[in-house]
């Protein structure tokens, strides 16, 4: 006899027992109880029937002909898609060694015939509802385990799982890929040997040793790592360790090939070296450009103390001729020369130092003295413009780090425009320029003048390259002189001053000098 006597949604019994009248009362103790009940009457249709159904719990008899319950119950447990189900013995047998004997084949339970209804429904319903549990239990683990196959498989990296001593025991397909070999042929290989060439045993820096052996958690790139033909490429790690109760157990090692990132780094570097080659080609045109507007002014400020020399040299002739020769006078004389020539010295010292390339890059520059040299160099243009500059640099403004040459030039650039623009407003007022520490960290000179300003819709273009607001500006002085102080890691800008004007600004880092450490200062 075979039969589905119930069709639920709950937990399946299956009844087997070669008796029809203890099937009958099994049957009417268990239904209507929310259960799918089975009944099959010999061991071979039981068989059958769990492997169809796969019941949570199986009330077995044991005294059967043919096959008794112990052989159903060591196939049903020998059989992968049965295995699971809870089997419980019916059984008039209630010595030890039956029990013991049913136990060890694989048994969950045993209920001594003639059996008590309510002893039936409650371990039918404990059994029921542990496998039950059981099964969503497993089915939950598959689910996170597909989940993180799907995860592991998505994840560009490799990932590796190592033992305390560097035994893969896990790559993902990213390692395989990366690495050259297969699945299988990585797990069970040293991950120090294969990767380094070298046994965990000759070195104590090798990647992700110390995660393995004492949790310690690593990140490094540009590590050398090689391939299994041979081959090396430059990889970047994160080794995390393994724990389980404070105990390590291993590491698991994320890296990633990083050839491409390496390259486009390098290729980066170089174009970032081109751009600031011409920046500073294009800064030493801008100042031979500015040298050559300068020509006629310079060319007269050094002409006045040449004539000055020949004057007094005429003097000084006229006096060797002389029948006495006025000591003190010859003295005043000579030493009149030697200013003058002190002071054609300095316009041609000033001139060949602005228009040099800068050889040695940044140093500690005192922005007073910087300021004021630019100030003198500006000198020509004051008077060509009619216009004086004032300086105003506090003794407490630290000394900053910086090229002086091309700060130089951006402060000469300001200070320049500023006149011009003072001169085009009709203005005598002096153009100010001040310098003042604005944190610990920056300097801000500013350069006020007192032109007309400009237009409203200015300050977004203002150092835009080919803007300019000017009749004959090429537009490129501004926008070189930002190039060349984001090069010294400051900044420029406009504001608009309360009472009319322009003010510039630009700022410089603090040179941050420790004690002992030698220093190259402008004075």
């Amino acid at each position: 006899m075979t039969e589905i006597a119930s069709e639920r949604d709950e937990a399946t019994i299956l009844l087997v027992d070669d008796n029809a009248q203890n099937l009958k009362v099994l049957y009417e103790t268990l239904k209507d109880r929310g259960y799918r009940l089975l009944i099959a009457n010999e061991g071979e249709k039981a068989l059958a029937l769990a492997e169809r159904h796969q019941p949570e719990v199986v009330l077995l008899d044991i005294m059967m002909p043919g096959m008794d319950g112990y052989e159903v119950c060591q196939r049903l447990k020998a059989n992968p898609i049965t295995a699971d189900g809870a089997v419980v013995f019916l059984s008039a047998l209630d010595d030890v060694d039956a029990k013991v004997k049913g136990f060890s084949l694989g048994g969950a339970d045993y209920i001594s015939k003639p059996f008590q209804a309510q002893e039936v429904i409650v371990r039918v319903a404990t059994h029921a509802r542990v496998i039950q549990l059981e099964r969503e239990l497993q089915a939950r683990n598959r689910q996170l385990e597909n989940d993180q196959t799907r995860i592991l498989n998505a994840i560009s990296e490799g990932i590796y799982g190592l033992d305390t001593e560097g035994q893969i025991i896990f790559a993902n397909p990213a390692a395989v890929a990366m690495v050259g070999l297969a699945s299988e042929e990585l797990v069970g290989r040293n991950f120090f040997q294969l990767h380094f060439g070298t046994p965990d045993a000759e070195t104590d820096d090798l990647p992700a040793l110390s995660t393995c052996r004492e949790g310690v958690a690593e990140h490094q790139r540009e590590v050398r790592m090689r391939r299994s033909d041979g081959s090396v490429f430059p990889a970047e790690y994160r080794s995390s360790p393994k724990l389980e109760d404070g105990q390590v157990l291993g590491a698991v090692v994320v890296f990633r090939d990083i050839s491409s990132e390496l390259e486009s780094e390098k290729a980066l570097d170089e174009a970032r070296d081109t751009v600031a080659t011409q920046r500073d080609q294009l800064a030493h045109a801008s100042r031979l450009s500015t040298m050559g507007e300068m020509a006629a002014g310079f060319a007269h400020e050094v002409n006045q103390p040449l004539t000055a020399i020949s004057n007094y040299v005429r003097v000084a002739l006229r006096m060797v001729a002389a029948d006495e020769i006025d000591r003190q006078l010859a003295r005043s004389t000579l030493e009149k020369i030697e200013a003058q020539s002190h002071r054609a010295s300095e316009i041609i010292r000033r001139i060949r130092s602005f228009v040099k390339k800068p050889a040695t890059g940044k140093e500690v520059i005192t922005v007073a003295a910087l300021l004021e040299e630019t100030r003198q160099f500006a000198e020509v243009d004051a008077r060509t413009n009619q216009v004086a500059v004032e300086l105003d640099v506090s003794a407490a403004v630290p000394d900053v780090l910086a090229d002086p040459i091309q700060v130089q030039q951006v402060a000469l650039n300001l200070i320049r425009n500023a006149l011009e623009a003072t001169r085009s407003a009709k203005s005598t007022e002096p153009v100010h320029v001040a310098a003042r520490l604005v944190n610990r960290d920056f300097v801000r000179v500013e350069v006020t003048d007192s032109g007309i300003g400009l237009p409203e819709n200015a300050e977004e273009k203002l150092f835009h390259p080919f803007f300019t607001t000017k009749q004959e500006g090429m537009g490129i002085g501004l926008a070189l002189c930002r190039s060349l102080m984001h090069a010294q890691g400051g900044e420029i800008g406009f504001d608009r001053p309360h009472g009319g004007g322009a003010l510039f600004y630009f700022t410089l880092p603090v040179a941050q000098v420790t004690a002992g450490q030698p220093q190259e200062t402008i004075q």
